[in-house]
Protein backbone atom coordinates (compact mmCIF):
# COMPACT_ATOMS: atom_id res chain seq x y z
CA UNK A 1 0.00 0.00 0.00
CA UNK A 2 1.56 2.94 -0.81
CA UNK A 3 0.76 4.91 1.86
CA UNK A 4 3.63 6.67 4.30
CA UNK A 5 3.98 9.06 6.66
CA UNK A 6 6.44 11.90 7.81
CA UNK A 7 6.97 9.77 11.06
CA UNK A 8 7.56 6.32 8.88
CA UNK A 9 10.71 5.71 6.65
CA UNK A 10 10.20 2.39 5.80
CA UNK A 11 7.77 0.46 3.98
CA UNK A 12 4.24 -0.17 5.92
CA UNK A 13 3.43 -4.33 6.95
CA UNK A 14 0.13 -5.16 6.62
CA UNK A 15 -0.81 -4.29 10.25
CA UNK A 16 0.92 -0.61 10.08
CA UNK A 17 -1.12 -0.88 6.64
CA UNK A 18 -4.53 -1.46 8.13
CA UNK A 19 -4.07 0.90 11.34
CA UNK A 20 -3.29 3.35 9.16
CA UNK A 21 -5.76 3.01 6.77
CA UNK A 22 -8.70 3.46 10.21
CA UNK A 23 -6.06 6.44 10.79
CA UNK A 24 -6.62 7.94 7.18
CA UNK A 25 -10.47 7.41 6.75
CA UNK A 26 -12.69 9.83 6.33
CA UNK A 27 -16.32 9.67 5.57
CA UNK A 28 -16.24 10.57 1.72
CA UNK A 29 -15.90 7.09 0.76
CA UNK A 30 -19.47 6.98 1.92
CA UNK A 31 -20.33 8.27 -0.98
CA UNK A 32 -19.81 5.17 -2.76
CA UNK A 33 -22.61 3.81 -0.91
CA UNK A 34 -24.68 6.32 -2.24
CA UNK A 35 -24.03 5.71 -5.76
CA UNK A 36 -23.99 1.77 -5.76
CA UNK A 37 -26.98 1.65 -3.94
CA UNK A 38 -29.03 4.21 -6.11
CA UNK A 39 -27.42 2.32 -9.29
CA UNK A 40 -29.25 -1.33 -7.25
CA UNK A 41 -32.40 1.16 -6.67
CA UNK A 42 -32.87 2.57 -10.48
CA UNK A 43 -31.63 -1.18 -12.08
CA UNK A 44 -35.13 -2.68 -9.74
CA UNK A 45 -37.50 -0.05 -12.10
CA UNK A 46 -39.44 -1.96 -14.26
CA UNK A 47 -37.69 -5.27 -13.99
CA UNK A 48 -38.94 -8.43 -13.31
CA UNK A 49 -38.47 -10.24 -10.34
CA UNK A 50 -37.25 -13.04 -11.89
CA UNK A 51 -35.16 -11.22 -14.40
CA UNK A 52 -31.35 -10.98 -14.69
CA UNK A 53 -31.46 -7.38 -14.20
CA UNK A 54 -33.38 -7.59 -10.81
CA UNK A 55 -30.51 -10.12 -9.38
CA UNK A 56 -28.02 -7.78 -10.25
CA UNK A 57 -29.71 -4.68 -8.37
CA UNK A 58 -29.65 -7.78 -5.16
CA UNK A 59 -26.53 -8.73 -5.69
CA UNK A 60 -25.35 -4.49 -5.83
CA UNK A 61 -28.20 -3.80 -2.73
CA UNK A 62 -26.03 -6.58 -1.14
CA UNK A 63 -22.64 -5.46 -1.88
CA UNK A 64 -23.68 -1.86 -0.65
CA UNK A 65 -24.66 -3.52 2.78
CA UNK A 66 -21.25 -4.77 3.31
CA UNK A 67 -19.51 -1.69 2.20
CA UNK A 68 -21.47 0.52 4.39
CA UNK A 69 -21.01 -1.94 7.11
CA UNK A 70 -17.21 -1.91 6.16
CA UNK A 71 -17.02 1.99 6.44
CA UNK A 72 -19.07 2.27 9.47
CA UNK A 73 -16.58 0.16 11.35
CA UNK A 74 -13.36 1.96 10.05
CA UNK A 75 -14.89 5.30 10.82
CA UNK A 76 -15.84 4.27 14.31
CA UNK A 77 -12.34 2.36 14.48
CA UNK A 78 -11.09 6.28 13.79
CA UNK A 79 -12.79 7.57 16.68
CA UNK A 80 -12.25 5.37 19.33
CA UNK A 81 -8.38 5.09 18.41
CA UNK A 82 -7.64 8.59 17.05
CA UNK A 83 -10.37 10.53 18.50
CA UNK A 84 -8.57 13.78 18.77
CA UNK A 85 -7.60 13.52 14.74
CA UNK A 86 -10.90 12.42 13.99
CA UNK A 87 -12.26 15.91 15.72
CA UNK A 88 -10.49 17.83 13.46
CA UNK A 89 -12.99 17.06 10.81
CA UNK A 90 -15.39 19.75 12.02
CA UNK A 91 -12.78 22.28 11.34
CA UNK A 92 -12.10 21.15 7.74
CA UNK A 93 -14.33 23.45 5.28
CA UNK A 94 -14.70 20.89 2.88
CA UNK A 95 -14.39 17.11 4.73
CA UNK A 96 -17.08 17.89 7.19
CA UNK A 97 -19.36 18.34 4.42
CA UNK A 98 -19.31 14.87 3.16
CA UNK A 99 -20.75 13.69 6.86
CA UNK A 100 -23.70 14.17 5.18
CA UNK A 101 -23.11 11.51 2.67
CA UNK A 102 -23.52 9.29 6.07
CA UNK A 103 -27.33 9.22 6.37
CA UNK A 104 -27.93 9.14 2.36
CA UNK A 105 -25.94 6.43 2.02
CA UNK A 106 -28.16 4.58 4.70
CA UNK A 107 -31.02 5.67 2.88
CA UNK A 108 -30.31 3.73 0.06
CA UNK A 109 -29.96 0.40 1.92
CA UNK A 110 -33.48 1.30 3.70
CA UNK A 111 -35.18 1.95 0.34
CA UNK A 112 -33.19 -1.59 -0.83
CA UNK A 113 -35.08 -3.48 2.40
CA UNK A 114 -38.19 -2.42 0.67
CA UNK A 115 -37.47 -3.41 -3.13
CA UNK A 116 -35.45 -5.96 -2.70
CA UNK A 117 -36.01 -7.51 0.75
CA UNK A 118 -39.98 -8.11 1.14
CA UNK A 119 -39.98 -10.85 -1.06
CA UNK A 120 -36.83 -12.00 0.89
CA UNK A 121 -37.89 -11.22 4.82
CA UNK A 122 -41.60 -10.35 4.49
CA UNK A 123 -42.56 -8.02 7.39
CA UNK A 124 -38.89 -7.99 8.72
CA UNK A 125 -37.29 -6.51 5.97
CA UNK A 126 -40.24 -3.66 6.61
CA UNK A 127 -39.65 -3.59 10.73
CA UNK A 128 -35.78 -2.90 9.71
CA UNK A 129 -36.38 -0.32 7.85
CA UNK A 130 -38.86 1.53 9.47
CA UNK A 131 -36.00 1.42 12.44
CA UNK A 132 -33.48 2.23 10.27
CA UNK A 133 -35.24 4.95 8.67
CA UNK A 134 -35.40 6.61 12.52
CA UNK A 135 -31.55 6.20 12.56
CA UNK A 136 -31.62 8.09 9.55
CA UNK A 137 -33.92 10.56 9.81
CA UNK A 138 -32.13 11.60 13.22
CA UNK A 139 -28.60 11.76 11.51
CA UNK A 140 -29.90 13.42 8.95
CA UNK A 141 -31.33 16.21 10.96
CA UNK A 142 -28.05 16.20 13.27
CA UNK A 143 -26.36 17.16 9.99
CA UNK A 144 -28.47 19.42 8.56
CA UNK A 145 -28.25 21.87 11.64
CA UNK A 146 -24.50 21.10 13.09
CA UNK A 147 -22.56 21.55 10.01
CA UNK A 148 -24.27 24.66 8.99
CA UNK A 149 -23.54 25.64 12.85
CA UNK A 150 -19.88 24.98 12.57
CA UNK A 151 -19.58 26.78 9.10
CA UNK A 152 -20.38 29.41 10.79
CA UNK A 153 -18.43 29.00 14.26
CA UNK A 154 -15.54 27.30 13.21
CA UNK A 155 -15.11 27.38 9.71
CA UNK A 156 -13.43 29.84 7.31
CA UNK A 157 -15.46 30.08 4.00
CA UNK A 158 -15.64 32.39 1.02
CA UNK A 159 -18.06 33.40 -1.56
CA UNK A 160 -15.52 32.44 -4.37
CA UNK A 161 -14.48 28.69 -2.77
CA UNK A 162 -18.19 27.83 -2.26
CA UNK A 163 -18.73 24.17 -4.03
CA UNK A 164 -21.91 22.02 -4.67
CA UNK A 165 -20.27 20.39 -1.39
CA UNK A 166 -22.26 22.62 0.95
CA UNK A 167 -25.10 20.95 -0.18
CA UNK A 168 -24.55 17.53 1.09
CA UNK A 169 -25.54 18.07 5.24
CA UNK A 170 -28.71 19.92 3.90
CA UNK A 171 -29.91 17.44 1.43
CA UNK A 172 -29.80 14.41 3.50
CA UNK A 173 -33.21 15.47 5.22
CA UNK A 174 -35.06 15.41 1.70
CA UNK A 175 -32.92 11.59 0.86
CA UNK A 176 -34.62 10.61 4.34
CA UNK A 177 -38.19 11.89 3.90
CA UNK A 178 -38.08 10.07 0.20
CA UNK A 179 -37.21 7.01 2.25
CA UNK A 180 -39.82 7.96 4.56
CA UNK A 181 -43.15 7.81 1.82
CA UNK A 182 -41.27 4.72 0.64
CA UNK A 183 -41.38 2.89 3.78
CA UNK A 184 -44.55 4.40 4.96
CA UNK A 185 -47.58 1.97 2.84
CA UNK A 186 -45.81 -1.26 3.97
CA UNK A 187 -46.49 -0.49 7.96
CA UNK A 188 -49.69 -2.43 9.41
CA UNK A 189 -50.25 0.58 11.66
CA UNK A 190 -52.31 3.22 10.05
CA UNK A 191 -51.31 5.58 12.64
CA UNK A 192 -47.62 4.65 11.70
CA UNK A 193 -48.25 5.34 8.28
CA UNK A 194 -50.01 8.53 8.88
CA UNK A 195 -46.74 9.83 11.16
CA UNK A 196 -44.71 8.83 9.01
CA UNK A 197 -46.15 10.81 6.14
CA UNK A 198 -46.41 13.79 7.70
CA UNK A 199 -42.94 14.00 9.55
CA UNK A 200 -41.51 12.98 6.04
CA UNK A 201 -43.21 16.50 4.86
CA UNK A 202 -41.62 18.21 7.50
CA UNK A 203 -38.18 16.36 6.27
CA UNK A 204 -38.50 17.70 3.22
CA UNK A 205 -39.81 21.08 3.93
CA UNK A 206 -36.31 21.07 6.63
CA UNK A 207 -33.93 20.61 3.64
CA UNK A 208 -35.53 21.66 0.17
CA UNK A 209 -36.04 25.34 0.62
CA UNK A 210 -32.37 25.85 2.21
CA UNK A 211 -30.92 24.04 -0.85
CA UNK A 212 -33.08 26.04 -3.37
CA UNK A 213 -31.21 29.24 -1.30
CA UNK A 214 -27.80 27.46 -1.83
CA UNK A 215 -28.34 26.71 -5.46
CA UNK A 216 -29.47 30.31 -5.93
CA UNK A 217 -26.34 31.32 -4.67
CA UNK A 218 -23.89 28.77 -6.29
CA UNK A 219 -25.20 30.31 -9.40
CA UNK A 220 -24.30 33.62 -8.44
CA UNK A 221 -20.45 32.23 -7.57
CA UNK A 222 -20.02 30.32 -10.64
CA UNK A 223 -21.26 33.90 -12.81
CA UNK A 224 -18.73 35.72 -10.59
CA UNK A 225 -15.70 33.29 -9.87
CA UNK A 226 -16.48 31.02 -12.85
CA UNK A 227 -16.10 27.07 -12.62
CA UNK A 228 -14.15 25.63 -9.56
CA UNK A 229 -10.22 23.97 -9.98
CA UNK A 230 -11.28 21.02 -12.05
CA UNK A 231 -10.45 18.42 -9.43
CA UNK A 232 -13.78 19.61 -8.23
CA UNK A 233 -15.26 19.33 -11.29
CA UNK A 234 -17.83 16.44 -9.69
CA UNK A 235 -18.89 18.68 -7.18
CA UNK A 236 -20.67 20.53 -10.09
CA UNK A 237 -23.61 17.73 -10.29
CA UNK A 238 -24.14 17.88 -6.76
CA UNK A 239 -27.16 20.39 -7.46
CA UNK A 240 -28.87 17.99 -9.19
CA UNK A 241 -29.55 15.92 -6.37
CA UNK A 242 -31.45 17.76 -4.22
CA UNK A 243 -33.44 18.56 -7.03
CA UNK A 244 -33.56 15.30 -8.23
CA UNK A 245 -34.84 14.14 -4.39
CA UNK A 246 -37.18 16.83 -4.34
CA UNK A 247 -38.69 15.61 -7.26
CA UNK A 248 -38.84 12.37 -6.45
CA UNK A 249 -39.74 13.19 -2.85
CA UNK A 250 -42.83 15.07 -4.38
CA UNK A 251 -43.86 12.56 -6.84
CA UNK A 252 -44.32 10.07 -3.55
CA UNK A 253 -46.11 12.40 -1.71
CA UNK A 254 -48.73 12.77 -4.38
CA UNK A 255 -49.12 8.68 -4.39
CA UNK A 256 -49.22 8.41 -0.38
CA UNK A 257 -51.34 11.15 0.47
CA UNK A 258 -54.28 8.62 0.33
CA UNK A 259 -52.66 7.26 3.33
CA UNK A 260 -54.27 10.54 4.84
CA UNK A 261 -57.59 9.74 4.13
CA UNK A 262 -58.59 7.80 6.79
CA UNK A 263 -57.73 10.34 9.42
CA UNK A 264 -60.70 12.48 9.71
CA UNK A 265 -58.43 15.23 10.84
CA UNK A 266 -56.00 15.35 7.64
CA UNK A 267 -58.81 13.75 5.30
CA UNK A 268 -59.87 17.15 4.01
CA UNK A 269 -56.49 18.05 2.91
CA UNK A 270 -55.34 14.47 0.89
CA UNK A 271 -56.24 15.57 -2.12
CA UNK A 272 -54.70 18.98 -2.19
CA UNK A 273 -51.57 17.11 -0.96
CA UNK A 274 -51.58 14.79 -3.94
CA UNK A 275 -52.58 17.68 -6.46
CA UNK A 276 -49.03 19.96 -4.46
CA UNK A 277 -46.77 16.86 -4.75
CA UNK A 278 -47.63 16.13 -8.16
CA UNK A 279 -47.06 19.98 -9.30
CA UNK A 280 -43.99 20.35 -7.20
CA UNK A 281 -42.45 17.26 -8.49
CA UNK A 282 -42.94 18.66 -12.64
CA UNK A 283 -41.72 21.61 -11.53
CA UNK A 284 -38.32 20.22 -10.05
CA UNK A 285 -38.23 17.83 -12.57
CA UNK A 286 -38.26 20.53 -15.21
CA UNK A 287 -35.51 22.63 -13.05
CA UNK A 288 -33.41 19.25 -12.78
CA UNK A 289 -33.94 19.20 -16.44
CA UNK A 290 -31.96 22.31 -16.75
CA UNK A 291 -29.04 21.93 -14.53
CA UNK A 292 -28.21 17.94 -15.52
CA UNK A 293 -27.85 19.49 -19.18
CA UNK A 294 -25.61 22.09 -17.81
CA UNK A 295 -23.96 19.52 -15.72
CA UNK A 296 -23.31 17.87 -18.88
CA UNK A 297 -21.64 21.17 -20.76
CA UNK A 298 -19.61 21.98 -17.64
CA UNK A 299 -18.67 17.99 -17.89
CA UNK A 300 -17.42 18.36 -21.24
CA UNK A 301 -15.46 22.03 -20.16
CA UNK A 302 -13.76 19.67 -18.24
CA UNK A 303 -13.00 16.84 -19.67
CA UNK A 304 -10.98 19.41 -22.14
CA UNK A 305 -8.55 19.95 -19.38
CA UNK A 306 -8.49 16.35 -18.27
CA UNK A 307 -10.01 15.58 -15.23
CA UNK A 308 -7.50 13.70 -12.22
CA UNK A 309 -9.15 10.99 -10.67
CA UNK A 310 -10.50 11.07 -6.73
CA UNK A 311 -13.30 10.19 -4.64
CA UNK A 312 -15.06 12.88 -5.71
CA UNK A 313 -16.05 11.49 -8.53
CA UNK A 314 -18.77 9.67 -6.76
CA UNK A 315 -20.35 13.26 -7.06
CA UNK A 316 -21.54 11.87 -11.07
CA UNK A 317 -23.41 9.33 -9.90
CA UNK A 318 -25.79 9.81 -6.50
CA UNK A 319 -27.05 13.26 -8.40
CA UNK A 320 -27.99 11.21 -11.52
CA UNK A 321 -29.48 8.16 -9.79
CA UNK A 322 -31.93 10.07 -8.01
CA UNK A 323 -33.02 12.18 -10.95
CA UNK A 324 -33.33 8.96 -12.98
CA UNK A 325 -35.26 7.76 -10.31
CA UNK A 326 -37.40 10.60 -10.69
CA UNK A 327 -37.87 10.31 -14.27
CA UNK A 328 -39.02 6.61 -14.09
CA UNK A 329 -41.75 7.80 -11.51
CA UNK A 330 -42.73 10.60 -14.12
CA UNK A 331 -42.84 7.81 -16.81
CA UNK A 332 -44.74 5.83 -14.24
CA UNK A 333 -47.30 8.47 -13.52
CA UNK A 334 -47.94 9.79 -16.74
CA UNK A 335 -47.81 6.59 -19.46
CA UNK A 336 -45.58 9.17 -21.58
CA UNK A 337 -43.26 6.45 -23.91
CA UNK A 338 -40.81 10.07 -23.88
CA UNK A 339 -40.28 9.79 -20.31
CA UNK A 340 -39.71 5.86 -20.17
CA UNK A 341 -36.76 6.13 -23.09
CA UNK A 342 -35.15 9.43 -21.18
CA UNK A 343 -35.29 7.03 -17.89
CA UNK A 344 -33.61 4.26 -20.11
CA UNK A 345 -30.86 6.60 -21.03
CA UNK A 346 -29.99 7.96 -18.05
CA UNK A 347 -30.32 4.63 -16.70
CA UNK A 348 -27.01 3.05 -19.09
CA UNK A 349 -25.65 6.56 -18.99
CA UNK A 350 -25.63 5.71 -14.73
CA UNK A 351 -24.58 2.60 -15.26
CA UNK A 352 -21.43 3.47 -17.33
CA UNK A 353 -20.65 5.93 -14.99
CA UNK A 354 -20.98 3.61 -12.07
CA UNK A 355 -18.99 0.81 -13.56
CA UNK A 356 -16.25 3.55 -14.33
CA UNK A 357 -15.77 5.06 -11.41
CA UNK A 358 -15.91 1.81 -9.13
CA UNK A 359 -13.51 0.32 -11.01
CA UNK A 360 -10.89 3.93 -10.26
CA UNK A 361 -11.73 3.43 -6.88
CA UNK A 362 -10.71 -0.25 -6.28
CA UNK A 363 -7.68 0.62 -8.15
CA UNK A 364 -7.09 3.76 -5.77
CA UNK A 365 -8.29 1.90 -2.66
CA UNK A 366 -5.63 -0.99 -3.50
CA UNK A 367 -2.66 1.22 -4.00
CA UNK A 368 -3.59 3.16 -0.96
CA UNK A 369 -3.55 6.88 -1.96
CA UNK A 370 -7.22 7.45 -1.74
CA UNK A 371 -6.95 7.06 2.18
CA UNK A 372 -5.69 10.55 3.01
CA UNK A 373 -7.28 12.57 5.78
CA UNK A 374 -7.17 16.47 4.53
CA UNK A 375 -7.97 17.82 7.77
CA UNK A 376 -4.48 15.91 9.06
CA UNK A 377 -2.21 18.72 8.02
CA UNK A 378 1.00 16.67 9.23
CA UNK A 379 0.32 13.34 6.64
CA UNK A 380 0.21 13.44 3.43
CA UNK A 381 0.22 10.64 0.45
CA UNK A 382 3.68 9.72 -1.37
CA UNK A 383 2.92 11.32 -4.29
CA UNK A 384 1.87 14.73 -2.60
CA UNK A 385 -0.99 15.36 -4.00
CA UNK A 386 -2.85 18.39 -3.43
CA UNK A 387 -5.66 17.83 -0.92
CA UNK A 388 -8.33 19.22 -2.84
CA UNK A 389 -7.56 15.93 -5.88
CA UNK A 390 -8.17 13.61 -2.71
CA UNK A 391 -11.51 14.56 -1.92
Amino acid sequence: MSLTIKNFNKPLTHLASFHEVVRFFTPNWFAVTMGTGVLALVLAQGATPDSFVMTLARLLWAINIALFSVFTLLYLGRWLLYPQEAYKIFEHPQMSMFLGTIPMGLATIINGFISFGLPLFGSLAVDIAHQLWRIDAFLAIACGIGLPLFMFTRQSHQLSSMTGLWLLPIVAAEVAAASGWIVAPHLSDPAQQQTMVIFSMVLWAFSVPVALSLLAILLLRMALHKLPPVALSATTWLALGPIGTGSLGMFLLSQQSTLLASNPIFEPFSQVISGFGWIMGILLWGFGAWWLLLALGITGHYVKQGIPFNLGWWGYTFPLGVFTLATFKLAQLTAFPFFSILAIALLILLSGIWALVMMKTTRGAWSGKLFFAPCLQESKPINNEPEEKLL
